[in-house]
């Protein structure tokens, strides 16, 4: 069944059939909670997460890092290579000797904070960081994901505050527990696999303690609104589509709830695989049961930027030189849209 919607969701981007049906709608504000702010990713997703948790260190809480290196990866190799760097360097090394170095990057995130170009490094201390790989993974080796582990060190973040998940199955994916899902050590689209588990419920539970476990399936009670990205965007380098989503509680449609940001992988965007990232990996449920509001920013494959594979920018295809700080496009966008969920609900209704 699950093999089937991603058939016809692809046919339906294919025809334009789908975002036909809905006019995107600006997105809301609904005064929320944005001191409890947090991220997470998959793949290119995962180097994203990293990215903006570090250079948003201040107003960013927890992020989770799925199948993905350390923040400024791709520039911490020696190489000006950036884009060779993040296809080798930082996906698929041939050994430890040639990995992109944690403890490196932690020490050009503290030069780049004393520039001023990103946040001071010492907010990210006090941020949960859930990390993940897969034994199984051919795309972001484990020696990688290792290497961010090794950069939260450098950080000082308390170990407790760190949870780093390895599982001896996984492919390259973000993990479910769905039967019609792929197998655990699948490697293609839509990279949604069943291992088992609901990894969504797993990272939030480690990013907000305290919040109860959700049901996998069910009825929701908020609501999953289309809205326009374009109002957000600076430049026209930034690959990102005209829409994103957001899903919205019911409960937060009156009460004060948190943001978090999920940002999918590389040929996960909706143009690629329709609605299965943002309806089907588990968030929408977590969320629904805890209140939290959950943000699915959205980029796709272009010529111009250099882009066919519809990744997140984490070698600099934006602009080389601010990808990874406060003037980013897409982290500039990403952040413009969490400040607009914290406006007050009568504004841009």
């Amino acid at each position: 069944m699950k093999r089937l919607r991603f058939v016809l969701s692809l046919c339906a981007c294919l025809s334009g059939a789908a975002h036909s049906a809905l006019a995107a709608e600006h997105l809301p504000g609904l005064d929320a909670d944005l001191s409890r702010t947090s991220v997470s990713g998959i793949s290119s997703g995962g180097f994203m997460a990293a990215q903006i948790a570090t250079a948003y260190s201040s107003r960013i809480i927890g992020a989770g890092i799925i199948a993905a290196g350390p923040f400024y990866c791709a520039g911490s190799t020696g190489s000006t290579d950036f884009q060779k760097n993040a296809l080798s360097f930082c996906m698929a090394p041939v050994s430890s000797a040639v990995t992109a170095s944690g403890k490196e990057a932690f020490r050009l995130a503290q030069q780049f904070a004393a520039e001023g170009r990103i946040d001071p490094v010492a907010g990210l201390k006090r941020q949960r960081i859930y990390i993940f790989s897969g034994a199984n993974d051919k795309t972001v080796k484990t020696r990688v994901v290792d290497e961010t582990a090794a950069f939260y060190r450098a950080a000082d973040v308390p170990p407790a505050q760190v949870r780093y998940d390895r599982n001896p199955d996984a492919g390259h994916s973000i993990v479910t527990a769905n039967p019609d899902d792929l197998p655990c050590s699948a490697e293609e689209p839509p990279y949604i696999n069943n291992c088992g588990f609901y990894q969504s419920h797993v990272l939030l539970r480690h990013i907000y303690p305290g919040l109860t476990a959700a049901p996998a399936t069910g009825t929701l009670h908020g609501r999953m609104v289309r809205f326009g990205q374009r109002e957000f965007l600076q430049g026209t380098r930034t690959s990102m589509d005209a829409s994103g989503w957001v899903y919205i509680p019911a409960s937060c449609e009156q009460n004060r709830c948190a943001v978090h940001v999920a940002f999918h992988g590389c040929q996960q965007g909706r143009s690629k695989i329709g609605d299965l990232f943002y309806d089907w990996t588990g968030y929408n449920e977590f969320a629904d049961t805890n209140g939290l509001i959950v943000l699915y920013p959205q980029v796709r494959a272009a010529d111009m930027p250099p882009n066919p594979r519809g990744c997140w920018d984490f070698w600099g295809y934006s602009d080389r030189n601010t990808f990874f700080t406060h003037d980013a496009p897409q982290m500039r966008a990403v952040m413009a849209m969490i400040d607009r969920l914290g406006e007050p609900r009568a504004a841009h209704p």
